[in-house]
């Protein structure tokens, strides 16, 4: 729930911020959909792989959960590399968080989601190596299904946040 707090806090600034643009760009001047559309692909297939691994888990398929776990760390990382492009983009072409309400609101809400990634990825490593030890006891079932939860989770807000802020900002 505090999660949800946070995100709908930062989205709520971002709404009231987006049109404070300090004479400089705006979202349509500066986002790239195209780009954009592949990075929430590679995050949004990461659930379904994520998916995967839980079936995999719940039937004690060891080889085939890491496989999974695998597929969507690098599908999460993806992402994520996709991101600090993107943020490096903006920022050597003189569009830095500093430049505006609307790029302070922009970075720090999808930097926000981004630390929440990276927090899973790590988490996600930890867990690999932990069914790599152990195989899959019930406890380590359930420490997958949570974060299995919290990835889903990520990838509802990351819907939201390209629909506000990508979307709707690109119109």
């Amino acid at each position: 729930m505090t999660d949800c707090l946070l995100f709908a806090s930062f989205l709520a600034t971002y709404a009231v911020l987006f049109m404070n643009t300090a004479g400089g760009v705006s979202g349509k001047d500066i986002f790239e959909l195209n780009f954009v559309a592949v990075e929430t692909a590679a995050l949004l297939v990461s659930s379904i792989t994520f998916g995967f691994a839980m079936i995999c888990a719940h039937k004690q398929n060891k080889s085939g959960a890491l496989a999974w776990l695998a597929i969507t760390w690098v599908l999460g990382a993806t992402f994520i590399g996709m991101e600090v492009y993107e943020f490096h983009h903006l920022i050597v072409h003189g569009n830095g968080p500093q430049e505006s309400a609307f790029l302070t609101a922009f970075f720090s809400l999808v930097g926000l989601h981004g630390l929440h990634v990276t927090s899973g990825l790590i988490w996600m490593t930890i867990l690999f190596i932990e069914v790599s030890r152990r195989g899959l006891p019930e406890k380590t079932v359930t420490r997958l299904s949570c974060l299995s939860l919290f990835w889903h989770f990520l990838d509802i807000v990351w819907i939201c946040v390209f629909t506000v802020v990508y979307l709707m900002g690109a119109m």
